[in-house]
């Protein structure tokens, strides 16, 4: 099994987590499936919520226990860490550090705190991860219907020697072997994971509808044609995309579609894009993007709140907003 870097369910033995307790500590969209995913595994769970938390009824309401932070940290031989990334490190040092006990097994669902040291553990601790690949939803969703979503995994330190062993368990529970976990480490997980969040998923493509809409918009065409062109039909192609890769997506658009696809996208996407990227993935690497958030985070976000503000004003918002009135089909629309 050391040589292999995916694992499957008879590559995993839930026994590991026999008599442990694991808490979760947060209950968002992550957090509810890997609670009830695990509980439903027979493990033993507890939620750690602050006191005013409005998730404490409902996870009171789905049989969990639920817990203060602190308290739940304490219980917990497994902490499962499902907090903001910027919000992490200080929950650590006031109500989490000083419940983990030698060879507890410290998790993580996101490399962000360890690789910028946002929180240090203990030498005498394991650290690991376990990233599922898809939205809690569909975590908890999956693992109703007898499936599972593809999960990344990674030990950054094994003080027992059994790590790898637990944080594969901890994989089961919630369902990731069976569909397969690959082994990663958190340098790779988090750096992949906020250059795709930045340059493609979610800045590229913010950035691509916008310019896309504002200029049909200043060529004179109607915006509601703009947003049904350049964002609406969006998630036709993405979901084609996701179902068949980029290919599978050109077999099913039209030969203008794909053949415009192929000629002109390299126009949009083109050298000074790539340098851009590159540019991006050197700022994550060198920690320079992680100083400037948690920089904001201690200014108390308020250029991070301005730009939310300017984003909602924006006329693709405004226009979107009145179309979708017309599509009551959307509303809950992968949920």
């Amino acid at each position: 099994m050391a040589d292999k870097d995916i694992f499957y369910d008879n590559d995993s033995d839930l026994t590991h987590l026999d008599g442990k307790t694991i808490a979760i500590l947060g209950y968002g969209s992550q957090g509810h499936a890997h609670a009830l995913n695990l509980k439903d595994s027979g493990c033993e769970v507890v939620v750690g919520l602050r006191p005013d938390s409005s998730s404490r009824a409902e996870a009171e309401g789905e049989g969990l226990e639920v817990l203060d932070v602190a308290e739940a940290a304490s219980r917990g031989d497994v902490v499962m860490i499902l907090l903001p990334d910027e919000k992490q490190a200080e929950v650590w040092e006031s109500e989490i550090r000083d419940g983990i006990a030698p060879e507890n097994l410290l998790m993580f669902a996101h490399g962000f705190s360890i690789l910028f040291g946002q929180i240090e553990p203990p030498a005498e601790v394991d650290v690991g991860m376990v990233a599922p690949k898809g939205p809690g939803h569909l975590v908890r969703r999956q693992f109703t219907e007898g499936r599972g979503v593809p999960c990344l995994m990674a030990v950054e330190q094994d003080a027992s020697g059994n790590a790898r062993d637990m944080v594969l368990a901890y994989a089961k529970g919630i369902g990731g072997t069976r569909a397969g976990v690959i082994a990663t480490t958190f340098k790779d997980e988090c750096e992949t994971d906020l250059f795709g969040e930045q340059s493609v998923l979610c800045g590229g493509v913010t950035e691509l509808v916008r310019a896309g809409f504002e200029t049909l918009v200043e060529a004179g065409y109607d915006p509601r044609l703009a947003y049904f062109e350049c964002l609406h039909e969006l998630k036709l192609i993405v979901d084609l995309m996701y179902e068949g890769g980029i290919q599978g997506m050109r077999h099913s658009i039209s030969n203008t579609a794909e053949y415009g696809d192929m000629t002109r996208g390299k126009r949009v996407i083109g050298d000074e894009t790539r340098a851009a990227m590159r540019q991006i993935l050197a700022d994550i690497q060198s920690g320079e993007f992680a100083r400037e958030w948690i920089a904001e985070n201690r200014a108390g976000a308020e250029s991070f709140q301005r730009m939310r503000e300017e984003a909602e004003g924006r006329q693709v918002e405004r226009v979107g907003a009145d179309l979708r009135k017309m599509m009551p089909w959307i509303e809950g629309d992968g949920a």
